[in-house]
């Protein structure tokens, strides 16, 4: 029996895996394949971590460390959906949700005291932000668009704003001070370990990490973000925005960036409001109300405080005496303050582009504005592409070329490993990166209230990052361009192991070249607009910009990409796309009987799937993935996909358009015995198709009720997910019948 291990995660692409799952079973299982589950939610995350404080029918397994394990196994074969990289208030959600379904986790320590409180605070850190990428990414990033998608975003071009040639958006970022700017790196001469240390300019040194492994080969890299330098940035850009009367808005990552971007998002709502904080800062600190979980947070929490309303008042009014706020929903009154999960930098600079340089004010209405990166490591692939769009107007989808990606991420490379590395000083002094004997490899002068970060990047990880971009140039026969910067440390360090190892293969007739920052967006873009491929061959948090900020110009989503993960010990992890819209997506369908998660994601990666195992040997696995194939193209073609328009095709009828389809093209496969045992199938769900649409249509306008938004229940997930009695009886029987 061949294996796939589906993960279990949250929002839309846990209510969507619900009506999808049965199907995948029902047509995997005549070709020998079983379709496993692992919950890597964050409401199991949780759980997991504190199994042992619960009674046994409680307990649920460590899935994440399990598929940890898994990655580091030859014949792994995973489907990774996406999940909540949980900033701290939708940690606390998830807490207080599962608290009143009867578990007995302890709240969150905000302020622990005693060692058992600091013990649950480091087991709930773990859980938030980035817990599960850097765990399963045991290998590096393959992500392309495949052809089918391709064609048809073309053929059908989604939607684009229109940009002028004097639009004044553009994007800050600091030009001194930052983490760019004070990065150094250092090549690790021998196998050992390292010591990151802090050395008070008073006082006895504090160890901050001990004993982290490296190898020889392996790049470590420090830095720090200078606290001073950022509040005068953030001070300067509120200003300019206000002067120049364009909408201000704060681009980070605090969900995968989860000690660092809060910290700096917390910073930026201090700017802000700087007379709330000046007057009452001290008052709300003993209160435990920390400015990095957000807007939402302090207004919630100053409903409890006896001054709380004056403060609120106050608060009110420095927000209407600042520059406009751009918002995450205007209906709502949720701004871009609001809460540091709400706004992803690679999904709101992109939908910003894409929006002809704007976006939406208090009123509804769309305003050019001033886009704040505060840490410039990145901020040039933004300002480029700004700059491009000023001058060239707007990307059309139906003449793009496109932009494939091999991301060096295996072994929680570059600033995705750097979580437990990342420390906010809290006095003067200096930090020190030690080797195994003691010697100072990096050093940084600090002062309080730095943010001090350490990244590790393995060696091995970068010889199979080239190996892939030199393989995937071969295949696809397109340029592949390193953006590596000769003026950043760590991407100097990355450059001398490129021009390393790539002799070390056949690279005879290819195109590659290795290329800076600014030099590497111009020469893309160049190619994108006249319709030309090319491989952006990038390291770890500029792969998560580029796939996303290229697959939304041509494709109008991220989430359409094909993302393969080769393992570095074999075995491949296949992704499933982006879950950046994923929370209001499930709003959709409590408030209206609408989902309109797009699956195509998961066909894609469960179409690969089948590929693996179809080179391990299982020929009907072939069958079942040329069929998948075949019929994602005519959904494509045929309109079939889900519709965010309230009364168009949602994610349930689109699924059963998929089974429709993938059943009728295994009853037309070469193989005699698998068409014989798909055709009553796809006879059944074809007699059946008005009635199983019309089942599902009377739904839709019947109140949806789940019983949990983190952990709802198997029954509850059911009775949204699968509204057709028909279809579900359909289905079911085909998975008994094998």
């Amino acid at each position: 029996m061949s294996r796939i291990v589906y993960t279990l995660t949250d929002e839309s692409p846990q209510l969507a895996t619900a009506s999808l799952l049965p199907i995948l079973r029902a047509f995997t299982a005549p070709a020998g394949v079983e379709v496993q589950t692992r919950d890597i939610s964050l409401a199991a995350r949780i759980l997991a971590a504190f199994a042992d404080d619960l009674p046994a029918a409680q307990r649920v397994p460590d899935a994440l460390s399990e598929l940890g394990a898994l990655c580091r196994d030859p014949r792994a074969n995973i489907v990774k959906l996406p999940n909540i990289s949980a900033s701290l208030p939708q940690l606390l959600a998830a807490i207080a949700e599962l608290q009143e379904k009867g578990y007995a986790i302890p709240d969150y320590p905000h302020n622990p005291q005693s060692e058992a409180e600091r013990r649950t605070r480091a087991r709930y850190d773990a859980v938030k932000g980035s817990a599960v990428n850097p765990v399963l990414r045991e290998g590096n990033s393959d992500r392309r668009p495949p052809q089918a998608v391709k064609e048809y975003a073309r053929k059908h071009p989604h939607s684009m704003g229109e940009w002028r040639a004097d639009s004044r958006t553009r994007i800050a970022a600091m030009e001194a001070g930052d983490f760019r700017a004070n990065e150094v790196s250092h090549t690790v001469a021998a196998d050992g370990h390292l010591d990151i240390v802090f050395v008070p300019q008073d006082g006895a040194e504090e160890t901050l990490n001990a004993a982290l492994p490296v190898k020889a080969g392996d790049i470590v890299d420090a830095t720090f973000m200078d606290l001073a330098a950022l509040d005068e940035f953030l001070r300067e850009q509120i200003a300019a925005a206000q002067r120049e009367g364009l909408l201000f808005s704060l681009h980070l990552k605090a969900t995968m960036m989860k000690v660092s971007d809060p910290l700096i998002f917390g910073r930026c709502l201090r700017a802000f409001l700087p007379v709330t904080f000046s007057r009452h800062g001290e008052e709300l600190a003993v209160a435990g109300i920390d400015p990095a979980n957000g807007l939402a947070a302090l207004l919630s929490a100053l409903t409890d405080l006896p001054a709380g309303r004056g403060v609120a008042n106050l608060v009110d009014r420095e927000l209407a005496a600042g520059p406009r706020l751009a918002m995450v929903d205007s209906a709502r009154g949720i701004t871009n303050l609001h809460v540091p999960s709400d706004v992803i930098i690679d999904a709101s600079l992109p939908a910003m582009i894409r929006a002809g340089g704007q976006m939406w004010d208090a009123d509804g209405k769309l305003a050019e504005t001033l886009a704040v990166v505060p840490d410039s490591s990145y901020a040039a692939v933004y300002q480029e592409t700004v700059r491009d769009c000023r001058e060239n107007g707007a990307f059309d989808p139906r003449t793009l070329g496109s932009v494939a990606n091999v991301g060096l991420m295996a072994q929680k490379a570059e600033e995705y490993g750097s979580h437990d590395k990342t420390h906010q000083v809290t006095r003067d002094g200096r930090v020190e990166v030690r080797d195994s004997a003691g010697n100072v490899l990096l050093s940084r002068e600090v002062k309080s209230g730095d943010i001090f970060r350490a990244c590790l990047t393995a060696d091995a990880a970068v010889r199979d990052w080239v190996r892939l971009a030199v393989e995937r140039a071969r295949i696809s026969g397109q340029p592949a361009v390193f953006w590596l910067d000769d003026s950043r440390a760590h991407e100097r360090a990355l450059a001398e192991k490129v021009a390393t190892y790539l002799p070390q293969h056949d690279t005879s007739g290819l195109d590659i070249r290795v290329l800076g920052q600014r030099e590497a967006t111009r020469f893309t873009l160049a190619r994108f607009r006249a319709g030309d491929d090319t491989i952006a061959v990038t390291g770890n948090v500029l792969r998560d910009y580029l796939t996303d900020l290229f697959p939304i110009m041509e494709l109008g989503t991220s989430a359409k990409m094909l993302s393969v993960v080769p393992l570095l010990a074999g075995g491949s992890l296949f992704e499933t796309g982006a879950g950046g819209t994923a929370p209001k997506l499930a709003q959709m369908l409590t408030d209206a009987n609408h989902l309109a998660w797009d699956s195509l994601g998961e066909y894609l990666a469960v179409g690969e799937s089948l590929r693996l195992l179809a080179r391990e040997g299982n020929a009907a696995a072939s069958h079942l993935a040329n069929a998948l194939d075949s019929a994602v193209a005519k959904m494509l073609e045929e309109g079939c996909s889900p519709s965010e328009e309230e009364g168009g095709v949602d994610t349930r009828q689109s699924h059963f358009y998929l089974a429709l389809f993938w059943a009728q093209e295994m009853a037309a496969c070469p193989d005699a015995d698998l068409a014989g045992r798909f055709a009553p199938l796809a006879d059944a769900l074809s007699s059946a198709s008005w009635r199983v649409l019309e089942e599902i249509q009377q739904q839709r306008g019947n109140c949806v009720t789940l019983d949990g938004h983190y952990l709802p229940s198997a029954e509850s997930l059911a009775r949204a997910m699968r509204p057709s009695p028909t279809f579900t009886e359909i289905i079911d029987s085909a998975l008994l019948a094998h």
